[in-house]
C-alpha cells in the first residue's frame, strides 16, 4: 500500500474491485475544511442576525434593527432592505451631502444659484431627473414634445406664460389654463379663413392680402375681439397666456410643418374654429419648493427665457 513515487504511505477504504482497484481514502486539505466550517459559522450569525426563515405565513425578524424618520418621528424595526435604503437615504454621507445641497439651493436667490457653477450643476442634475419624471410626459425629453401644438414646447424661446426662472416657478406652483374659446359659431367659414390670413402676415407668412386686410377688421374689433388678449400688435398678454401672433412660432398649429400656402391657411383657421383648452397641473402640492425651484431653473435654461 504504498505510493513509491512520492515515497509516502497512501490509505485506502479497505476496498477491492477485481483484486488490484483500490479506493483511496485522501482526506481534504486543511485550508479547505477550514473555509467550508468558516460558511457554516457565517450562516449560522445570518440567521440571527437577519431575515431568514419562513414560519407559516410569516418569517423570522432577526435580532438586528434599523432606524430611520418616517413622517417626522424615529422608527425602529427589524433590518429589512427597504428599511435599510430609508436609513441610507437620510443620514448616509452622500445623502448629507445632497441635503446640504438641496438647502442651499432652496435658500438660494436665482441669480445666486446661476451664478454658482456648484449649484448649478446640482440644480440642473436633479432637476433633470424631476423632469424625466414629472414633465416629460408631456413635454417630451429635453422640453420638445413628440407632437406639435398638444404641449407647449419648452426649447423654443416662446413663453407664454413669461420666461424668466421666476414667472417658470410660478407656473409650476400654481399650473396653468390655456383657453381660447372657439368661434364656430362667432364667425362664418369665410371670415375664419380671413382672420387667418391676418394672423399669418403678422409674422411675414405668405397671405392674400384683400383676405388679411378683411381679417385685421375682425380681428381689432368687437367682432372677433382677438385684440383683447393678443393685443392690437399681437404680441400676445403674458398675464393671460396669449401667444404672440408676430415671432412666427406656432405654439398649437403646425404652420412650420406644413407643405404649402394653403396648408398654413387650413392649419391656422382649425385652431381659430375649435379654440384651445389646455391644463397643466399645479405641483405645489407634489413637489417640494426646493424641487420646484430646481426645475425651474432647468426648463429656464431649456430654452433661454428672458
Amino acid at each position: 500500500m504504498a505510493d513509491q513515487a512520492h515515497g509516502k504511505s497512501v490509505q485506502t477504504t479497505g476496498h477491492a474491485w477485481d483484486g488490484d482497484l483500490q479506493e483511496f481514502n485522501n482526506p481534504l486539505p486543511a485550508w479547505w475544511l477550514w473555509a467550508f466550517y468558516a460558511t457554516v459559522l457565517f450562516a449560522l450569525v445570518y440567521w440571527v442576525l437577519y431575515p431568514a426563515w419562513p414560519v407559516g405565513r410569516d418569517f423570522t425578524k432577526g435580532v438586528n434593527s434599523v432606524t430611520f424618520e418616517r413622517n417626522g418621528e424615529q422608527v425602529t424595526t427589524h433590518w429589512n432592505t427597504r428599511a435599510a435604503l430609508a436609513a441610507e437615504m437620510q443620514s448616509g454621507e452622500l445623502s448629507l451631502r445632497q441635503r446640504e445641497y438641496f438647502e442651499r439651493v432652496a435658500a438660494a436667490s436665482f441669480d445666486d444659484i446661476r451664478n454658482d457653477p456648484e449649484m448649478m450643476a446640482f440644480a440642473r442634475s436633479t432637476a433633470k431627473v424631476l423632469f424625466a419624471d414629472n414633465c416629460a410626459a408631456c413635454h417630451g425629453s429635453g422640453g420638445v414634445p413628440a407632437t406639435a401644438g398638444l404641449y407647449p414646447n419648452l426649447a423654443d424661446d416662446a413663453w407664454l406664460w413669461g420666461g424668466t426662472p421666476e414667472q417658470i416657478e410660478q407656473t409650476l406652483i400654481q399650473g396653468r389654463l390655456g383657453f381660447m374659446p372657439p368661434f364656430r359659431q362667432t364667425l362664418t367659414d369665410a371670415e375664419l379663413e380671413q382672420v387667418a390670413h391676418y394672423v399669418l402676415s403678422l409674422s411675414g407668412g405668405e397671405v392674400d392680402a384683400g383676405k388679411a386686410a378683411a381679417g385685421r377688421d375682425i380681428f381689432q374689433t368687437d367682432k372677433g375681439g382677438c385684440y383683447l388678449c393678443h393685443t392690437q400688435a399681437g404680441t400676445g398678454l403674458v398675464s393671460q397666456g396669449a401667444a404672440n401672433l408676430t415671432d412666427a412660432i406656432w405654439t398649437v398649429a403646425d404652420v412650420s410643418g406644413a407643405p404649402d400656402a394653403g396648408t398654413r391657411v387650413e392649419r391656422v383657421v382649425e385652431v381659430i374654429r375649435d379654440g384651445i383648452q389646455r391644463v397643466m397641473p399645479a405641483w405645489d402640492e407634489r413637489l417640494t419648493p426646493g424641487q420646484i425651484k430646481m426645475l425651474a431653473v432647468y426648463v429656464h435654461s431649456l430654452g433661454g427665457g428672458t
